[in-house]
């Protein structure tokens, strides 16, 4: 298992890593068919859902540079730093479209597509977007990933902007083996390990740390969607057996 997805009153949902492994090839075929090019920016602004993990490693199977967005971030926010990044792309959810990107659509004219996870009941995507879900349940499985050299870049992280303008940090793919480094030296994470990262994955740390660093060390992972709740996070330690825990 490569993820354990939780949710407040719902089953634990679990995510293999070869099913993890094809949802985002299939999500690099869908940047193939939009035309994004290798080194080009693919931005998202979601919280722990499935489809967020899928669209960081399909951006970088494909070449792209994958660029997180806090989702509690107002419309301003967002518009600086798809700005900054040049986006080409962008995937969000259906709801967060409408309050957050659509207002400033207009203002972003090196947005080429918006793809949108649709909400159960929150009716048909915005007109200017594409369902994510249809698009990466066409595409296929296979994709042979786009080869890069070590100081490509990988990974565009802004600062938060409470200074004046955000400030982006390119990491090159190289970066990785800091990642692996460092989980295993410093988290220890070990085979076998539950592991579970609290940090929001519109930030450096919920990605570095809550994506990329875990499923290089090959260990199994919990993501919560829901927010802080203290009884609720003991009981998740405890039901789920967690062995290494990364918080605020």
């Amino acid at each position: 298992i490569a993820i354990r997805f939780l949710t407040q009153d719902a089953p634990m949902r679990p995510c293999t890593y070869a099913s993890l492994a094809a949802d985002a090839r299939r999500l690099a075929n869908v940047l193939a068919r939009l035309g994004v090019q290798r080194g080009e920016c693919v931005a998202s602004l979601m919280g722990r859902i499935p489809p967020l993990y899928a669209t960081v490693l399909g951006t970088l199977a494909a070449g792209a540079v994958y660029c997180p967005l806090f989702s509690a971030f107002g419309p301003e926010p967002v518009k600086a730093r798809l700005a900054l990044g040049s986006a080409r792309v962008l995937v969000t959810t259906d709801l967060l479209y409408r309050r957050k990107v659509a207002p400033i659509r207009g203002e972003l004219p090196e947005l080429r597509h918006v793809l949108v996870v649709r909400t159960p009941g929150a009716g048909e995507p915005p007109e200017g977007t594409l369902d994510f879900d249809a698009l990466v349940a066409e595409a296929s499985a296979r994709f042979e990933t786009v080869a890069t050299s070590a100081e490509d870049h990988a990974l565009l992280h802004f600062t938060s902007g409470t200074t004046g303008l955000p400030k982006g940090v390119l990491h090159a793919h190289a970066a990785v083996t800091a990642h692996l480094a460092t989980a295993r030296w410093v988290l220890d994470l070990q085979d076998g390990d539950v592991y579970w990262c609290t940090a929001d994955p519109g930030w450096v740390t919920g990605i570095s740390y809550g994506v990329i660093a875990p499923l290089a060390c090959g260990v199994t992972m919990l993501v919560d969607r829901e927010e802080f709740d203290a009884p609720r996070w003991y009981a998740v330690l405890e039901e789920q057996g967690v062995t290494v825990w990364y918080t605020a």
